[in-house]
């Protein structure tokens, strides 16, 4: 959500920053709505005045015997009240109206985030490891002999419809244990606080993280009124939702491991085969609460820890800024992290990392108080994948994958598969 005071004092840099999103200018409408609803308020405040005044001469009036003062002035007091009754409710739905655009217009881009329309725009940063040269066709994980008898599409579309899968046998160990190591690693290597959150949450807190209420078809909704969470980043950054935090406890580092529920609403026909878009997945979440003057670097920071993840797997990836075109709703600037895939012979997103600003806290009143200037002021929030479970799952088996139908897993699971270093064709951990 924007400052008002922020868009009257610099329209021309609002709308700017909207046009290096592709948006048209908006500050005539949000400043002529924002006139109109202080005009409301000025008018009530004024006609509430004049109420108070005409109240205490009444008293007066009749004091000295004046009826014709008393009834005048009674009148008045009448007809003032119903102008403040008439005043508020018309400022309170002007208000009610400009709270709803700014709700609706996404954050606004860091300087040095390039500018563009779509992905194709995006600017590589870096690359880490290199793709491995097979001596036959790789191909993608469903595919993979050893993976089939622990990856049950079939059966998931009998109990749920399409983009749902059971896993069984060694392929749900290995997922498991990915999960295992990916939330170890944040928590001893990253000084990240494990957290544990529910996965049903109310409306509010879906508006305070920005998933409504322009994005609501993207997500469900249960009958009594609960939302799934699309991710923990909800329930993690919404920790802080109408508080007023102690700057010293900045920044709040958390990381959860969770269920996570999208529609995919929007992204009709596209990765329909495997497990790359489920409505129904596991994601090891980050998130980070902190101050106007270390959220930047804590975004380097946030993007380093996704890394490492990939890096300790030994899965080649790279790092890219997101374009102003491609970037999310939320988003100051995004990292975007793509593992190799060689069963699609490319990269893929694991990871977006996002630097949100004050956006997110202002809509969920979320402060600390200033160890400079003493005053309240909007905490600043970030998330990021740290990684999301069946992608990386898919770059594991893919990048692991051998002639015979076999699977070599990463040093860095075997711990958590009692040693186990592969998958076998026969889909039983060896």
């Amino acid at each position: 959500m924007h400052d008002i005071r922020a868009i009257r004092d610099n329209p021309a840099a609002f709308d700017a920053a909207l046009s290096r999103r592709g948006l048209q200018p908006m500050s005539d409408r949000i400043l002529s709505l924002d006139a109109d609803r202080r005009a409301r308020i000025v008018a009530a405040e004024t006609a509430q005045a004049d109420q108070n005044r005409a109240s205490k001469d009444v008293g007066a009036a009749k004091a000295r015997g004046d009826d014709a003062e008393f009834e005048r002035l009674r009148a008045l007091v009448a007809e003032k009240k119903s102008d403040v009754t008439k005043l508020q409710a018309e400022a309170s739905l002007l208000d009610g109206r400009l709270r709803d655009l700014l709700m609706e217009i996404p954050n606004l881009p860091l300087d040095g985030v390039p500018e563009g329309r779509d992905e194709s725009d995006n600017v590589e940063l870096r690359r880490w490891g290199n793709p491995r040269n097979f001596d036959f066709a790789p191909v993608e994980h469903f595919e993979i002999a050893g993976v089939r008898p622990g990856m049950d599409f079939e059966t998931a579309a009998k109990l749920s419809g399409s983009r749902f899968v059971v896993l069984k046998g060694g392929v749900a160990r290995i997922h498991r244990a990915l999960a295992q190591f990916m939330l170890d690693l944040h928590v001893t290597k990253h000084d990240l606080q494990e957290t544990w959150t529910p996965v049903l949450v109310l409306e509010n807190m879906m508006v305070g993280t920005g998933q409504l209420p322009k994005f609501g078809e993207d997500s469900y909704l249960t009958r009594e009124g609960y939302w799934l969470i699309p991710t923990s980043e909800v329930t993690l950054t919404n920790t802080v939702n109408g508080d007023l935090v102690d700057h010293a406890s900045l920044p709040r580092r958390m990381v959860a491991h969770s269920q996570c529920f999208r529609s995919e609403a929007g992204s009709a026909g596209r990765d329909t085969t495997g497990m790359l878009r489920q409505h129904q997945f596991e994601k090891v979440e980050m998130v980070s609460i902190t101050d106007a003057d270390t959220g930047v670097a804590e975004h380097d920071r946030m993007t380093r820890c996704a890394e490492a993840v990939l890096e300790a797997l030994e899965l080649p990836y790279r790092t890219i800024v997101l374009c102003t075109g491609d970037m999310g709703f939320g988003a100051r600037i995004t990292h975007d992290l793509e593992v190799w895939l060689p069963g699609q012979d490319k990269y893929r997103e694991i990871s977006s990392v996002s630097y949100c600003g004050d956006f997110q806290a202002r809509r969920m009143n979320a402060r600390y108080r200033s160890d400079k200037t003493g005053k309240p002021e909007f905490v600043h929030t970030l998330n990021g994948s740290g990684l999301a479970v069946g992608r990386t799952l898919i770059a594991v088996l893919e990048n692991g994958q051998q002639a015979d139908g076999s699977v070599v897993l990463p040093a860095a699971l075997h711990p958590y598969l009692g040693g186990a270093t592969r998958l076998g064709a026969d889909g039983r951990l060896a």
